[in-house]
């Protein structure tokens, strides 16, 4: 979710009042609805396995994004979690030369760009995953990803990604999901797609999306079941930290609120108060749980997150991920440092980290950062 749009979307509910029109800020609801996630029947968790069943015994998944501005957890946390599982060979691929700029935090080599994926694998990938992008029109992506499923792969827009498939004309008659925030303008884009509710994902003839960005997690375990089976993925879900995983959401539960959007409005506005947080490269760190802290640190309007290393060199994470440090540091000041909690699992760094935004902010910043992020904390 861009933190731009949202600030935007805020500061005209702030800026009415001061224009006579108070009334609008105070129509927002004042909570979210308190919704339960309706059970998802299992011949539709049956069908969604069957959807997602690969062409090869061993399947190719091509996680795609643009080289200015793709969302990093969108573009990690499936590369790191399908890489762990060691089901599928992973790659991440930009639509051009050059390291991939994350949003809001991170900066990543990719392993090649699309034209070099297509001159080595003609016939395609099983599985394109599409993550958030700062473009949904972007002419190399949308071309691409309309090549890909013409070969057959199976198409995953990862949260505010449906917006980048339905560009791409491959949702026009579908059943479709996106995060909460993006719902209206996907609709409005893209008419055609039929919206289904209370599901964290949605799979239609040959293409796949997902609720907010946490989302990633059940949907790479879902596709890791269909590709290996259900032991495997509960082998791989307790690594990640998690005791389930479904389509199950309530819709409901993530709405634009007043106390969210006062909070983001305050924290904004509070910029004598906004702080650089380092977050530290070690080899080895896991990236599914580094790239959860970075993005929940940089979504509370309070602080940014700068990635530092002892050497300038890029830095290799536990599944591959060569990560570009903002800088060379080894002395960041000690109460303004971030944690990936490398001892935890990565589920449960994402609650950690949440537990520190609110010691350190209170918890509408926590909920707030939660909410972007979609996930029912």
């Amino acid at each position: 979710m861009s933190k731009s749009w949202l600030i935007w979307s805020v500061a005209a509910l702030v800026t009415l009042p001061a224009l006579g029109f108070g009334g609008w800020l105070f129509s927002l609801p004042p909570a979210t609805a308190a919704a339960e996630a309706p059970a998802v029947p299992r011949e539709e968790a049956e069908a969604m396995l069957a959807s997602l069943k690969p062409k090869r015994a061993r399947p190719l998944v091509a996680v795609v994004g643009i080289n200015d501005a793709t969302e990093t957890t969108d573009y990690l946390m499936p590369t790191g979690i399908l890489r762990r599982a060691n089901v599928a060979d992973v790659v991440m691929l930009a639509t051009g030369r050059g390291p991939v700029q994350l949003y809001p935090a991170l900066k990543v080599e990719p392993d090649a760009t699309v034209a070099e994926f297509d001159a080595t694998h003609p016939d395609g990938a099983d599985y394109v995953i599409v993550p958030a992008m700062s473009r949904d029109d972007d002419p190399a992506v949308l071309a691409w990803l309309r090549s890909q499923a013409k070969k057959g792969a199976t198409v995953i827009g990862v949260c505010a990604g449906a917006k980048v498939v339905g560009a791409a004309g491959l949702l026009d008659g579908k059943r479709a999901t996106t995060h909460w925030y993006y719902l209206g303008e996907m609709l409005k884009r893209s008419p055609m797609v039929a919206y289904v509710a209370d599901r964290r994902m949605v799979a239609d003839a040959g293409v796949v999306t997902t609720t907010g960005i946490t989302a990633s997690m059940p949907m790479m375990l879902t596709l890791i079941e269909a590709i290996a089976g259900r032991a495997r993925a509960e082998a791989v879900a307790r690594d990640l930290g998690l005791k389930e995983w479904s389509a199950r959401h309530a819709s409901a539960a993530f709405r634009f609120t007043r106390p969210f959007a006062m909070t983001v409005l305050a924290n904004s506005l509070a910029f004598w108060n906004h702080e650089d947080f380092g977050l530290r490269l070690a080899p080895g760190l896991d990236e599914v749980s580094l790239a959860l802290a970075a993005d929940a640190w940089s979504r509370t309007y309070r602080s940014s997150v700068t990635i530092y290393a002892a050497a300038s060199d890029t830095v290799t994470s536990r599944n591959g991920v060569r990560i570009i440090p903002d800088r060379t540091d080894t002395t960041w000041p000690e109460d303004r440092r971030a944690s990936a909690f490398p001892g935890s699992k990565p589920a449960e760094a994402l609650d950690q980290t949440l537990n520190a935004i609110a010691a350190r902010y209170g918890e509408p910043t926590a909920d707030a950062v939660a909410m972007q992020l979609e996930y029912p904390r």
